[in-house]
């Protein structure tokens, strides 16, 4: 394995809703746009915003918030779109803001707790400490399946 691989290995592009972290793994983002118009679509779930024309490539917009049972917001100038590919499926999903990546080692990481089983075994892979945060690491397979 490739130095630059093993670096790739445990990065996150770390996310905020309300005042908390969230990652995913980096392999699963595409790219993070700032928040276009979001045309609905009738008759999807309450957690599909709608969808956009990004590049030419439209995209189904996935409200996090409203996925993760958050109370919901207001877009502003600093709420994001992670667009994320997991099994040739692309999503973008609407987040409160997005800054930056972050590895974690092994020992940053711990599985995530059995709170309840709808939410931590499909939506949590994890939870990750960096410093004085907590990182709740996201399944993004587990959130488009469910």
């Amino acid at each position: 394995m490739s130095e630059n691989v093993q670096l790739l290995e445990n990065q996150y592009v770390l996310f905020k809703l309300g005042k908390e972290y969230y990652g995913i793994d980096i392999h699963n983002v595409q790219t993070i746009e700032k928040v276009i118009d979001i045309t609905r679509v009738p008759h999807s779930p309450a957690y599909v915003e709608g969808v956009i024309n990004l590049r030419g490539e439209i995209i189904p917009v996935i409200n996090l918030r409203t996925r993760l049972n958050l109370e919901n917001v207001q877009v502003t100038s600093e709420s994001r779109i992670i667009i994320t590919k997991c099994d040739e499926i692309i999503v973008g999903l609407l987040v409160d803001s997005s800054s930056e990546v972050i590895s974690l080692d092994e020992i940053q990481l711990e599985d995530a707790p059995k709170v309840s089983e709808n939410i931590s075994e499909k939506n949590i892979k994890g939870i990750g400490k960096d410093k004085d945060r907590i990182i709740i690491l996201l399944d993004i397979e587990g959130i488009l399946q469910s």
